[in-house]
């Protein structure tokens, strides 16, 4: 597998007689459960687990035919959620084709299917994948500014040193410029925006030890 470029190069291996074979090139591998492809966009990964997601919830209309909000949170949290909620796409196609995965999976409270989404999520108290995933952006670039994580933070952020940034907190990170999508929408990056506007209350009070 080439990684980031197409090439038509071909590598060979001999064996000690002489004989060469040409190995045989590959877009993608799974290991440890994850697709890698070759250029590394999440996209594969995401549609693979929207799969398996829906395979449980087919799996579960075929033995619960009626569940409650609670029976609901229970089974969706538990078996459903975490096979989407986990990646972080930055394709809008591949970002609503994770969001499907939720939307149609609300739908099985039979006392709320005739409800919006947005009036489901609110009758079950949840969120929608992307301001989940935001919120985790938050929780982790959090330990890891405040050295809760054990790792250099100068490796993921930088602090802004502009001195026209008089409002929002003394935190404010600096988002740094690249035009490779890996690093553009990794944690480091697609944080800064929404971190950036929390203001100095909310950062002193996430600071403060529970």
């Amino acid at each position: 597998m080439h990684i980031g470029h197409d090439t038509c190069t071909e590598y060979h291996i001999t064996d000690g007689y002489g004989n060469s074979n040409v190995i045989e090139q590959i877009t993608e591998e799974k290991d440890l459960g994850v697709y890698i492809t070759a250029y590394l966009k999440p996209s594969t990964q995401c549609v693979r687990a929207a799969a398996k997601a829906r395979s449980v919830m087919g799996m579960v209309r075929r033995n619960f035919r009626r569940l409650d909000k609670e029976d609901f949170l229970l089974i969706y949290k538990k078996c459903i959620r975490p096979h989407v909620q986990a990646w972080s796409p930055y394709l809008k196609k591949v970002i609503e084709f994770l969001e499907k995965v939720q939307r149609s999976a609300t739908k099985m409270v039979h006392e709320f299917c005739h409800l919006s989404y947005e009036q489901r999520l609110r009758n079950l108290e949840m969120t929608t994948l992307r301001e989940r995933r935001n919120r985790g952006d938050l929780i982790e670039t959090l330990e890891i500014m405040t050295g809760k994580e054990s790792v250099d933070r100068s490796q993921f952020f930088q602090i802004s040193t502009r001195e026209y940034q008089l409002r929002g907190h003394t935190m404010k990170l600096s988002k740094q410029r690249t035009s490779l999508d890996v690093w553009k929408y990794s944690i480091s990056q697609r944080v800064v925006q929404e971190w950036n506007k929390l203001s100095q209350d909310v950062v002193e009070e996430l600071k403060s030890p529970c």
